[in-house]
């Protein structure tokens, strides 16, 4: 079995955040990158099928040089090789476009990836990538066994689950509890350093969405804290500044 997972480069969420270029851009000095969180559960799937079914595990990035840390800690991770888009992520169609000529190229029986990634927040990357590539696309996925060219999958729902099956090759977006995040250990670490990481330049330039700005939350205000003996004073603020009551 040939699986492709897709993974994003993203800031560690208790990394400050400071804007560049009239608040255009993220400014990356000083700021710790991490794999996506939804992408390691992905991953993690990918190398137990993997160990249980034979075949090989294929990382892929769309990014710049600076993603190559967050690459290599796939590759320590468990993953066999991995594919460096060298591109900037900043539209979704565009980085489905690149995953879609990568799958066409090498015919993956199966492409995982994070149900969205926590820059963008976007989670349509793996929905148009099964419409470029006329396979079912099926997201969040919190549960997934392979019985030969069947995938059992089990997808959250409002008000609860769902039990599908689907034929491969397919799409999925993946999210806990699909598997347990894995820490690379000493000889992963070593061997990823030999491991193939191929550098392509992307296919076509398509974006369809511009950044106008970003803008950071407001500062959190003062907090004032009332004494337990004084509940009326309390609902007072909550009724007349808060204003929930």
């Amino acid at each position: 079995m040939k699986i492709l997972v897709c993974v994003t480069s993203v800031p560690d969420t208790i990394t400050k955040i400071t804007l560049t270029d009239n608040n255009t851009k993220l400014n990356k000095a000083g700021v710790q990158f991490i794999t996506g969180p939804y992408d390691d559960y992905a991953l993690s799937r990918a190398v137990e099928l993997k160990e249980q079914l034979g075949g090989t595990v294929t990382v892929l990035n769309v990014g710049e040089s600076d993603a190559e840390p967050v690459i290599r800690k796939c590759l320590a991770i468990g993953a066999d090789d991995a594919i460096r888009v060298n591109a900037e992520p900043t539209d979704a169609y565009f980085v489905a476009e690149q995953i879609a000529a990568i799958a066409k190229e090498n015919g993956y029986d199966l492409i995982l990836m994070g149900r969205e990634s926590i820059d963008y927040n976007g989670g349509q990357v793996h929905g148009i990538v099964g419409e470029m590539l006329g396979i079912p696309s099926i997201s969040p996925v919190m549960k997934l066994a392979i019985a030969g060219t069947t995938a059992q999958i089990t997808r959250e729902i409002e008000g609860g689950h769902e039990e599908l099956e689907a034929g491969l090759p397919l799409v999925l977006g993946c999210q806990e509890p699909i598997a347990e995040w894995k820490i690379p250990n000493m000889r992963g670490i070593m061997s990823a350093r030999t491991k193939p990481l191929k550098v392509v330049e992307p296919t076509g330039k398509d974006t369809l969405t511009q950044i106008s700005n970003y803008e950071l939350p407001p500062a959190r205000g003062a907090c004032k804290m009332i004494p337990a003996s004084e509940a009326e004073t309390l609902i007072k603020l909550l009724r007349t500044e808060a204003k929930v009551l």
